[in-house]
């Protein structure tokens, strides 16, 4: 089996004329029809609202495309707040998750009308402090600990993640909650990342509403919603069958009807927090081979690095990779595919069979659409590259600029030696 970008080599040739690799490249279509997939398979929920995960893709373009679709957004600092502000995202269609939150973040989501969704019952007093009160429509993430498991397969061990609130905690945080003036409540979890199967969902969507039930009966909480997050992963290997979305809504629909409908609960509102689900597939690191190397093994140096896509060098994720124009050609060389970094780590590949790479040609890695350009840093001195969407036409349009070495050294222009650095 292969992968297929969706962008052709001619076309490719096209755009590197106007953008100098690497650059990431972003495919309109595709995202469009992913959105309306999502919207379809939760039509049944009346209050459904996807809050897409700004963490994994912050860039405004792709966020006002993503509006068109219902889509608001789940901030986690108080630049993500800033930027889904200035797209017109705000009111209840922020959804402010965060951990170890500063005083200021929180005020700036109480300013904007967000959903405040704590993260640990001492942050209850802390809100409080920060804004002068508790909000009346409020939210908690839940941790129920433990190994998550589907079926006999680990999934994930959230008792092992810093993220969300005890068992015991949750009930206590609900009343004192509802003492302080709250109400209206959310409940929030996130159990297991990049989950490569149809049955995720209405498995954790069974725990949150069996908890909203438990909830209801025992403090008297209105339950306005209940927020499956995130978790629904992406296919980033050939041989892995991607997920269904109207299969999973339709899973936790049956979920939904068996267990919040008898308990009196059918006006709850489901909500997502999706993100690599979203843009990942949607997304490539265009880059060309510059290098080649002959030693202990057979390296190919690409233009791109650990600075334009950390997973492959941080988790030892898989990003598959096309050679453009040679798609069909056969896989018989051994390559090590390396950036420049000064850190061995630095490499989208280990020991991948590819076809023959010559100088020149044009690679796509692909599944980087989401937590791809947003994890990239600055080590070694190196410049974040462009973003460019390829638009339902078949034209581009640059959606942020590649960095300058005046960008850069911008934060040094109060110091004599940065007016040097940045004329």
């Amino acid at each position: 089996m292969t992968k297929r970008p969706f962008v052709t080599k001619e076309q490719l040739e096209e755009i590197v004329k106007e953008y100098p690799t690497p650059f990431h490249l972003y495919d309109e279509k595709g995202i469009r029809r992913n959105a309306q997939a999502l919207k379809e398979a939760f039509a049944w929920n009346k209050g459904y609202r996807e809050y897409f995960a700004v963490k994994a893709t912050p860039n405004p373009f792709l966020m006002e495309i993503l509006k068109e679709y219902g889509c608001g957004s789940d901030c986690s600092s108080y630049t993500e707040l800033m930027l889904s502000d200035a797209v017109g995202i705000s009111g209840e269609g922020i959804m402010f998750s965060s951990n170890d939150t500063p005083a200021e973040d929180f005020q700036l989501a109480d300013r904007l009308g967000a959903i405040i969704n704590l993260d640990d019952i001492t942050h209850i007093e802390f809100l409080e402090k920060a804004i002068g009160r508790i909000p009346e429509t409020i939210s908690c993430r839940y941790n129920p600990g433990g190994i998550f498991k589907i079926s006999n397969d680990i999934m994930d061990n959230p008792g092992d993640a810093k993220y969300g609130m005890t068992t015991e905690q949750i009930f206590e945080a609900f009343k004192i909650l509802k003492a302080k003036g709250a109400k209206e409540f959310g409940i929030h979890a996130f159990l297991a990342s990049n989950t490569v199967t149809n049955d995720y969902y209405p498995l954790l969507a069974k725990v949150l509403f069996e908890l909203a039930v438990k909830l209801h009966e025992e403090t008297g909480a209105h339950i306005k919603f209940i927020n499956l997050s995130g978790g629904i992963g992406i296919p980033y290997k050939p041989d892995q069958e991607p997920n269904d979305i109207r299969v999973i809504g339709e899973g936790v629909r049956q979920v939904y009807e068996e267990v919040l409908v008898p308990a009196g609960m059918g006006d709850v509102a489901i909500y997502t927090e999706l993100g690599r689900f979203m843009l990942g597939p949607y997304g490539c690191l265009v880059t060309r081979a510059v290098h080649e190397k002959h030693t202990y093994k057979e390296y190919i140096g690409v233009d791109a690095c650990a600075a334009n896509l950390m997973r492959p060098a941080i988790y030892g994720a898989y990003h598959h990779i096309t050679v453009m124009g040679k798609e069909d050609a056969p896989c018989d060389h051994l390559y090590d595919v390396t950036g420049s970094l000064c850190e061995n780590s630095d490499k989208f590949a280990v020991d991948r069979h590819l076809p023959k790479i010559d100088i020149g040609d044009l690679l796509v890695i692909h599944d980087t659409g989401a937590h791809g350009f947003s994890m990239g840093y600055n080590y070694n001195g190196k410049l974040r590259s462009a973003e460019v969407l390829l638009k339902e036409d078949g034209s581009t349009q640059l959606i942020r600029r590649a960095e300058t070495p005046k960008d850069y050294f911008a934060t040094f222009d109060c110091f004599e030696i940065g007016k040097k650095l940045v004329k």
